[in-house]
């Protein structure tokens, strides 16, 4: 029996062995993967270098950080859709991707990319507003209403004194036919 023992002690110790090695190896790797995933974070490279490549994007309004980082990937923008979701995270622009085409290149960071995609309202707002500034300096809202109070003095004008009114029917006849003629 004592050599059922010594026997029985050897295999116990190697199993022992084999599952604590198994475990380190684990821990281990994890450790590796978790570290290099967490700089990769803060210091992702670009896909490319120099110029790259050109790529447009479409974000629709009800895409989430992880479906646009899965296109992303598709498209060779970056090299990991789950680090594009952490670095949205952990980013200044984390919610403010706004829908729309973008026009993003292959020898960007992630972190520019988000820039682009976050700050696109912004400019579209001010944008909007210099065009509603612009018109209405320029009086193109008032058009219509200047129009119909055109048409109401000219028939206020027919009213009262007809050689006037048939003067300006008929310019601006001409100017109508003149148009179409053009």
């Amino acid at each position: 029996m004592d050599i059922k023992q010594v026997i029985g002690s050897i295999v116990e110790t190697i199993i022992k062995v084999a599952v604590v090695f198994f475990l380190v190896s684990f821990v281990y790797d994890t450790a590796i993967k978790a570290y290099d995933f967490g700089y990769r974070v803060f210091a992702e490279e670009a896909m490319t270098t120099g110029e790259g490549r050109i790529i447009s994007v479409y974000v629709e309004p009800d895409d989430s950080v992880r479906d646009i980082g899965k296109m992303l990937e598709e498209k060779g923008l970056i090299r990991d859709a789950n680090l594009f979701f952490v670095q949205e995270l952990l980013s200044e622009n984390h919610g403010k991707i706004n829908p729309g085409i973008y026009d993003l290149n292959t020898s960007m960071k992630s972190d520019e990319m988000l820039a682009i995609m976050a700050a696109e309202t912004v400019e579209t707002e001010e944008s909007n507003k210099s065009k509603a500034d612009d018109q209405a300096a320029s009086g193109e809202d008032g058009e219509e209403g200047s129009e119909d109070t055109g048409e109401e003095g000219a028939e206020g004008d027919t009213s009262e004194d007809g050689e006037e009114a048939g003067e300006g029917g008929e310019t601006g006849g001409d100017t109508e036919g003149a148009g179409g003629n053009e």
